[in-house]
């Protein structure tokens, strides 16, 4: 079976904003909210059949702590978050596992999750939706791929060396070296990506470099490599059955005309039900 990871709050991000393009300032109450659902139910239709979507339910986690700039949900549209708790609960009424995420970030539940459904030997192959460069750490050979679905690119473990000059595993390296901005730290002064991926070629990860390579910057490069290393202690399920969809629960009825869009409640009725994974 293949599994599919779906970073849900990217996905919040690209239907909110995608439609700010069309709605000339009329934000619907739950317009991203049935734009992921709509999303979710493309893939099952498509033949998806197993399945879970990782939110973060809190934008805050541990990282806050180990670094004061890192991103909050400060700045976040009002009709953009008002909109995360209602996807949680439209997702589990459609009977999709969803993670909402709290101490930790969607990110980890992904990473996590991608570890427990590789270590089963039921599954062919790992999915995991977003185009986050940080999820580029996850990628093992051709079982544990990335998917960027703006543009399609399936990336394998030669596609992470070929766009980053690494292997996967060495990503935390890459970006503590040259920094995330949307995570919110800038990364070690003076050094670019290309500088960074020749120095990993070079001397392997950070704490292997010699002390006259960062000087006094190597505990800082220490300090980002823990913001971009992704956690995948999270036990959020057991084995890849616990993913498989099997239509919505009695529950999704009410959710679609709350939502203001029965038709969800139709297309989930039809599509079709994976058989019962043996």
């Amino acid at each position: 079976m293949i599994v599919h990871l779906i970073d849900g709050t990217y996905e919040l991000f690209r239907h909110f904003y995608g439609l700010r393009r069309f709605n000339q300032g009329e934000d619907r109450p739950f317009g991203a909210v049935v734009g992921v659902l709509n999303t979710v139910l493309q893939m099952i239709e498509g033949g998806a059949t197993h399945l879970a979507v990782a939110t973060d339910h809190v934008i805050e986690s541990f990282r806050n702590a180990l670094w004061s700039g890192y991103k909050t949900g400060d700045g976040i549209d009002p009709a953009l978050r008002a909109q995360f708790h209602p996807l949680e609960e439209a997702l589990a009424a459609m009977g999709v596992v969803v993670w909402p995420m709290i101490e930790l970030e969607a990110d980890d539940a992904l990473a996590s999750a991608a570890r427990i459904a590789a270590e089963d030997e039921r599954t062919q192959k790992v999915c995991i939706w977003t185009p986050d460069k940080d999820l580029a750490q996850c990628v093992r050979g051709d079982r544990v791929v990335q998917v960027d679905r703006k543009t399609g690119k399936v990336r394998n473990a030669e596609g992470v060396r070929e766009k980053f000059g690494v292997d996967p595993i060495l990503i935390p390296d890459l970006l503590a070296l040259v920094g995330d901005a949307a995570d919110g730290y800038p990364g070690i002064a003076g050094i670019g990506r290309i500088t960074a991926a020749r120095l990993i070629t070079k001397y392997g990860i950070i704490e292997d470099f010699p002390e006259t390579v960062l000087g006094e910057r190597r505990e800082l490069a220490l300090l980002f490599k823990a913001l971009a290393t992704l956690r995948t202690d999270a036990e959020l399920f057991e084995g890849v059955e616990e993913l498989q969809w099997s239509g919505p629960t009695a529950a999704f009825s009410t959710c679609a005309a709350r939502l203001g869009d029965t038709r969800l409640l139709g297309r989930s009725r039809k599509a079709p039900v994976a058989e019962q994974a043996s």
